[in-house]
Formats: structure tokens, C-alpha cells, sequence
């Protein structure tokens, strides 16, 4: 699959397939003459009040509740070096490389709005940053908001602090020194733009938007197996009766389940074995769907709080005729909301998944052999994975708990309502690997439940999921060590380029099947001398969770 290799910042709108191609793909982020020019005309503004003496916040007086001390001259780049070194105090383990990378870039976005006011060399550093690939060892944990993770990033620029460089740890400055780069000099306002805004939440917020359009195709995919290992009824997925209720994510896995699963002689032979299935069976395009919806929602809010500007204060105008205004855009509001959203539809998905593959492993109501081996009692089988997909499922139910509720008293009663943005975020992507692994289990599970299918046809999507799969992980015949074949599941689950070709063969199906019908429907037209329109063909994997 292509990818840019160059993002441009300045003119368009910016997307989260635009931080995820720099965060996690490695292209580089350069800004347009007019970004340039936006950034330039903001300073400019900074440089006036520096001169003319008249007090604002953040450019010549203390931050928070110090909001009231006046300060000037050499103090004002002082108080820009204090204040990265003083909020510089997280702790816990460090982001990944990625996600770090991602909040560099979301903060590099909001200060290309040319309202913050910071230096043009500043900016470029952090550009260098990320295009060099050196990245700031930044604690996890500590974040109300939005400062300690930025200024970790931050100190970076001053040479203080670790770095990952080249695949290793480092000083900030040793790595600069080996890039030809010097400590940035800062000057009035530049602390605070660096501490500022929404960037750690949007920027991991975007990720998080990029794992959960995969996640939700791959669910797709998996509980299509599961559904067909399992003998599914299909009139739970008739095109009629899931327009009846037209949300827009249902339909769409509605489509992707009919798609994946055509041609399957094994579903062809089951129908009427049974009245109808379990909910956690028929239900998946109803709870696949919601989450496809809510992922649609959380995407609006995260673009719009990426696109915004949200330092304080704003400046506006130019250096001629400009306002200076203290007000509350740094609040992560939208974005807490959306992320505690997303960790409630996937912690959903995950829970669906496990009552999916329970019954995939319980003979009572599987119609397979116990636990999937051919020889249970020697043999524990399929068992406890299961207790592993259950245990991860509790762990997201606490983690679904939203976290934007919570608030605390900070800077003195100054800050008295917090969003808890990035903590929301974070555990977001707590979810998002804990989803993951049940998936992963899911589909050992589903793949096993195929090897008991001698004869019949698979879907024609379910096969070349279980292929691909096969391919990495062997059947199951007697006990053996699993933790692997998990391992192995969750890396081609991380793998865009499987999914795609499970999709494409749909496509490619589908397509040749519309193609057939309408040579056949032409036959008869004309055999008839009558005229008539064939229908369009299913669209199959488009929407929010496209590639």
C-alpha cells in the first residue's frame, strides 16, 4: 500500500492518516512559505508587546496563578527555560517512539495556525526532531491535561534530558551534537507555547484513530470465521433486513459479512439447523456497527481539535493592530469525550469477541470437539485462552471507565477543570492492545474451528483469512506452547497488507459475480427484446474504516 512520503502543513486541512504517515511510517513534515509567514506574523506581534511594555499573559508576566507578576527583558527568556525545566516532572514508563512522535507533530499542526506567537527557530527544531528521528524519552504518566508530556519534548530542544536516536538511549545533547544541531535559544512566550494546547491528546488521539479503523476490519474478517465455523444462520444478515434499520456502520458490516462469507458451501449446507443463533452470533453488525459510528463521531472531534488553535493566550491580528486573549481553547474537552467514547465501543468489541469465541470452544453449543482438539482429555486444548480473552475483557472494563469525569484543583484554583484529555487517551490505547489480543484468539480459535470442515467451501474471505493465517501458525493437533501462536496472531493483525488482500478477494468476487449476473440479465433482455438496469454491486469495506 502507498504512502506519502512528504506531509506538507499550511494550506489544507490536516487528517489523521497525515500524523499517523509521520508518527508510525516515517515520512517527513515540512511547512508550507504561508505557515511559515502565519508563525512569522505572531512573533512579530510577541516582539511588540515585548517593546512596548504592556502587560499579557504569558509573554511578560508568570504563568497560572503567577499570572499577575510582571516580568521583562532578560527574564522573559529565562522564564521560557524555567518553565519547560519545572514542568518537566513526569513519571511512569516512557511513550513509544510513535506516540511521542505524534504529539511533535499535532503540536507542530497548532502552531502553524500562527496564534501561538512562538520563534520560527523553535518550530524548526522540532521539525529536525522528527525528521532526524530523534525522539524525546517522555514519561507516560502526570499529565492533567497536556504539560508534563510537552515539556519533556520540550527540555529536549535544550539539550536536557534522554533521547531515543538510532536505536539507542542518549543524551539530548550528545544526539543534536551528532546531527550538526545546537540547543535552541528561547525567547518570550516560547515556554509556554511549548507546555500549551491539546497536542498530547490529539496526536494520540489520531493513532488511537488509526488502530481502531484496522481493529474494526479484522473483527469483521474474524467474527465472519467464527460465525461460519459456528454454522450461522444468514437471514440475520439478509441485505432487507439490515436496511430496515439503516445506521450507517450496520449497514456497512452487513456488507463486509455477506461479502466475506459468499460462496461459502459450509453456511449453504447449515441454514435451518436451527431457528436462530446466540445474540453474540447474530448480533454483529448491530454491535460492529455502533462502534463504526461512534468511531465516526470521535474522528470529527478529534480532525476539529487537530485543526484548531489552542494556545493560551491567542494572539490575533498583526503587529499593527492585534488583540491578545486569555481564554480556555487548551481545554481537551471534545477530545476526552471521544477518546473515553472509543474505549467504550472498542472495550465492546472485545467483550462481543469473547462470547464469540467461548462458543467456539464449548462443545454444549459449538457442534465441534471440546476446547478444538481432536483429543480432549490428554489433551487441554483450546481451553484457556479463553480465560486469557476473559481476563483481558475485565481489564477493559475498567479501562472503558471515562476518564473526563474525574477532576481535580490544580495551580492554585486557577485551573479548577481539567479534562483529563491525555489520560483518556492513553488508556484508550490500553484498550486498544488489550482488543487486540482478543481478536488474536478469536482468530487462533475460528482458524482452528475450520480444520473440523472436510469438504465444503469456505467463504471466500474466511479462506484466504484462514490461509493467510496457516501460513504463520500451524493447526492444533495436540498441547503445545500457545503463547507463539498468540504472538503470531496479534503481528498479522498489526499487518495492513493481509487485511487488504482479504478484502480485495471480496472485491474481486464480488465484482465478477455483478458481472456474471449482468451478462446473464443482458442475455434474457435481449432474448425478451425488453430493456432494463442492473443493479450496482456491493460495495464492499469502504466507509469509515477504508484503508
Amino acid at each position: 500500500m502507498s504512502r506519502a512520503e512528504q506531509i506538507f502543513i499550511g494550506e489544507a486541512a490536516v487528517s489523521w492518516q497525515d500524523i499517523t504517515a509521520v508518527a508510525r511510517h516515517g515520512a517527513t513534515l515540512a511547512l508550507t512559505d504561508s505557515a511559515w509567514a502565519r508563525i512569522d506574523n505572531a512573533q512579530a506581534i510577541v516582539q511588540r508587546i515585548v517593546a512596548s511594555g504592556e502587560r499579557a499573559y504569558g509573554v511578560n508576566t508568570g504563568l497560572g496563578a503567577l499570572c499577575n507578576v510582571s516580568l521583562q527583558g532578560e527574564q522573559l527568556s529565562r522564564l521560557s527555560r524555567n518553565t519547560l525545566l519545572s514542568h518537566a516532572c513526569g513519571v511512569g514508563p516512557a511513550l513509544p517512539d510513535e506516540q511521542t512522535r505524534a504529539i511533535i507533530c499535532a503540536a507542530i499542526i497548532n502552531y502553524s495556525q500562527g496564534k501561538s506567537g512562538i520563534h520560527r527557530q523553535v518550530v524548526q527544531a522540532l521539525l529536525s526532531l522528527l525528521n532526524r528521528r530523534i525522539t524525546p524519552q517522555v514519561p507516560s504518566q502526570g499529565s492533567v491535561g497536556y504539560l508534563t508530556h510537552m515539556a519533556h519534548i520540550g527540555v529536549a530542544l535544550l539539550g536536557v534530558g534522554q533521547v531515543s536516536y538510532r536505536g539507542q538511549l542518549m543524551s539530548a545533547l550528545q544526539a543534536l551534537s551528532e546531527e550538526g544541531l545546537s540547543p535552541v535559544e528561547l525567547g518570550a512566550k516560547d515556554g509556554l507555547c511549548l507546555v500549551n494546547g491539546t497536542p498530547c491528546m490529539t496526536g494520540l488521539g489520531c493513532l488511537a484513530i488509526a488502530d481502531v479503523n484496522r481493529l474494526m476490519q479484522w473483527a469483521d474478517v474474524i467474527s465472519a470465521m467464527t460465525f461460519e465455523g459456528l454454522r450461522g444462520q444468514l437471514d440475520a444478515f439478509d441485505e432487507t433486513i439490515i436496511a430496515l434499520k439503516p445506521h450507517p456502520g450496520m449497514q456497512q458490516v452487513g456488507r463486509n459479512l455477506r461479502g466475506l462469507l459468499a460462496g461459502s458451501e459450509v453456511l449453504a449446507n447449515s441454514q435451518g439447523i436451527r431457528t436462530q443463533d446466540a445474540l453474540s452470533i447474530r448480533s454483529i453488525p448491530q454491535v460492529h456497527g455502533a462502534t463504526r459510528d461512534q468511531l465516526a463521531h470521535a474522528t470529527q472531534q478529534i480532525e476539529t481539535e487537530l485543526n484548531s488553535a489552542t494556545d493560551n493566550p491567542l494572539l490575533l491580528g498583526t503587529p499593527e493592530t492585534y488583540r491578545v486573549v486569555s481564554q480556555a481553547n487548551p481545554h481537551g474537552q471534545s477530545v476526552a469525550m471521544a477518546a473515553d467514547l472509543l474505549a467504550i465501543a472498542m472495550a465492546e468489541l472485545g467483550s462481543i469477541a469473547e462470547r464469540r469465541l467461548d462458543r467456539l470452544i464449548n462443545p454444549t453449543v459449538s457442534g465441534l470437539p471440546a476446547f478444538l482438539v481432536s483429543q480432549p482429555g490428554v489433551n487441554s486444548g483450546m481451553m484457556i485462552v479463553q480465560y486469557v480473552a476473559a481476563s483481558l475483557c475485565a481489564e477493559n472494563r475498567q479501562l472503558a471507565q471515562p476518564a473526563v469525569i474525574d477532576n481535580y484543583v490544580t495551580s492554585g484554583l486557577q485551573e479548577d477543570h481539567l479534562s483529563m484529555g491525555t489520560s483518556a487517551a492513553l488508556k484508550l490505547h490500553k484498550v486498544l492492545e488489550n482488543v487486540t489480543q482478543i481478536l488474536a484468539i478469536e482468530y487462533l480459535l475460528a482458524a482452528q474451528a475450520f480444520e473440523f470442515f472436510k469438504g465444503p467451501r469456505f467463504g471466500v474471505g474466511t479462506e484466504v483469512a484462514w490461509r493467510l493465517l496457516r501460513e504463520r501458525v500451524p493447526a492444533y493437533d495436540e498441547d503445545r506452547w500457545l503463547a507463539p501462536d498468540i504472538a503470531s496472531s496479534v503481528t498479522l493483525l498489526k499487518n495492513e497488507e493481509s487485511l487488504e488482500t482479504v478484502f480485495q478477494v471480496c472485491r474481486d468476487y464480488a465484482a465478477q459475480t455483478f458481472q456474471n449476473n449482468s451478462n446473464s440479465r443482458s442475455s434474457s433482455v435481449k432474448s425478451a427484446g425488453q430493456a432494463g438496469a442492473s443493479p450496482e454491486p456491493t460495495v464492499i469495506n469502504e466507509g469509515v474504516a477504508a484503508s
